[in-house]
């Protein structure tokens, strides 16, 4: 029993000892947490990036101050020719681009702001064609009926777009999800045109004589626009300073044509 006793009392000894030295060990903190480690996004930064898109113009009115001054002291004005609907509407189309990007981050804790230019070049625009015809009812006050038709054309095509923009994001590991906001710049071509075709005839039921033809054109190349962006993204670190990066950008550029272009984009970039 003694025996017994006694190894009862040298065990339960042992194991007092062993839980204190355990108790001495220092807690290894970070090894394990709910909160991934954020990523450190400060500082400069370069990309490249591809886009695909739709361009949407307004061409409704587009052409009024080139018809305008045709009918100027011109007797088919009695017509109403300058109020008259020549059909130029909306147009969407589709396009892509590739370009790239550079930016600066500021980092406060998880909060990160920074100034960025992105470009893109590629091909956004599209066309809208109209035609109305009409024969006076009744003689004009030169005594003659007419019979006048009007071709109008618009088209804009805008190759280059660079947007300087302030963006705001929250670190949250290796993501960066973000929004932005800026001013845009464009390269644009942009072609108008607007053609009277009038026949004169003593009846209404002609014969009609050959027209006689008056038009205007307004053509400019490599013209610049302006307008403003707006969007978000995300940036996602995948080594070192190398991210990804999924973006949507709204643009619009209000010009003789009114143009919106959204695109999405994908990129790849590098922190230093």
């Amino acid at each position: 029993m003694r025996r017994f006793l006694l190894a009862a009392m040298m065990f339960g000894a042992v194991t007092a000892a062993q839980a204190a030295d355990l108790s001495e060990l220092p807690v290894l903190r970070g090894s394990y947490s709910d909160a991934p480690r954020t990523t450190n996004w400060a500082g400069f930064y370069v990309g490249g990036q591809g886009a695909y898109g739709s361009s949407n113009e307004n061409f409704s009115g587009t052409n009024t101050n080139l018809l305008t001054p045709l009918l100027d002291h011109n007797v088919i004005q009695q017509m109403d020719v300058a109020n008259w609907n020549l059909g130029l509407g909306k147009v969407s189309q589709h396009g892509s681009a590739f370009g790239g990007f550079a930016g600066y981050n500021w980092q406060f804790e998880d909060v990160v702001v920074g100034a960025e230019v992105s470009y893109l070049h590629g091909n956004f625009g599209g066309t809208s064609t109209a035609s109305k015809e009409l024969i006076s009812s009744t003689a004009l006050t030169d005594s003659f009926f007419h019979d006048v038709r009007v071709d109008s054309t618009a088209s804009i095509k805008i190759t280059d777009m660079a947007t300087f923009r302030g963006r705001a994001g929250y670190a949250w590991g290796c993501f960066l999800p973000y929004i932005f906001g800026g001013v845009g710049f464009g390269n644009a071509n942009i072609s108008r045109s607007v053609t009277i075709y009038d026949s004169i005839s003593t009846s209404a039921l002609g014969p009609f004589s050959a027209p006689f033809v008056n038009g205007a054109t307004d053509v400019r190349h490599n013209n610049l626009v302006v307008g403003y962006s707006g969007g978000l993204g995300i940036d996602i670190s995948l080594m070192a300073g190398l991210f990804m990066r999924a973006e949507w950008e709204y643009a619009r550029y209000t010009t003789v044509v009114d143009t919106s272009i959204n695109t999405v984009r994908l990129g790849l970039g590098y922190k230093f």
